[in-house]
């Protein structure tokens, strides 16, 4: 019996971007056409390698800098929650490169909320697991301020529960802007802690 299922919940890729290792403390990332993507990620990406250093996402785990897989390779926003940032932000836009994204798909209600360990699949079978909604960060938010002025102070606000998901290479390939990514879903009920 398969441990994932299928949904209709689809979105397209609207934007690809490629963000390289920086010498500032900004993010600066930039559109691409296509991604061609390997088990640890897009090669020569800020954010690729099979391993990483632990960061403070997980330090409850793991002291800061300690090795550990890189289930953080690949940003995806939404279309639909970049378009809201800005709204919040009062700006008429934000940009997928100020916020280091590397997929922003559309058509996808609630897209940071989708469930971890999800899969995202395009039609070739590249296929990219949810690990889990990535954060706010100041990086961004320097970086918008940078672009536009003040209003990137309000980034972290208006970004919470909107930043997306992180993600990693499951099974690799190429994905270009327009590919639908279909989604597969945990076949496991919600957990109820007491």
């Amino acid at each position: 019996m398969p441990a994932l299922i299928p949904t209709d919940h689809t979105g397209r890729i609207v934007w690809l971007g490629h963000v390289p290792h920086r010498d500032r403390p900004v993010v600066e990332g930039a559109p691409v056409d296509e991604m061609p993507l390997g088990f640890g990620g897009l090669v020569g990406e800020v954010h690729s390698g099979v391993t990483r250093p632990s960061c403070s996402r997980v330090v409850a785990l793991h002291p800061k800098g300690t090795e550990i897989a890189n289930t953080r390779q690949i940003t995806i926003l939404s279309a639909e929650d970049l378009a809201a940032i800005a709204a919040d932000m009062g700006l008429d836009r934000v940009e997928p490169g100020w916020l280091g994204a590397s997929i922003v798909v559309e058509g996808i209600a609630d897209f940071t909320h989708i469930p971890p360990s999800s899969r995202l699949q395009a039609p070739d079978g590249t296929t990219l697991v949810v690990d889990m909604a990535n954060r706010p960060c100041h990086l961004p938010a320097l970086t918008i301020e940078e672009r536009v002025g003040p209003a990137g102070k309000e980034f972290k606000r208006a970004a919470k529960g909107r930043r997306g998901v992180t993600a990693w290479v499951e099974r690799p390939g190429r994905l270009s802007l327009g590919d639908t990514l279909r989604i597969f879903i945990p076949d496991q009920r919600s957990w109820n802690a007491p």
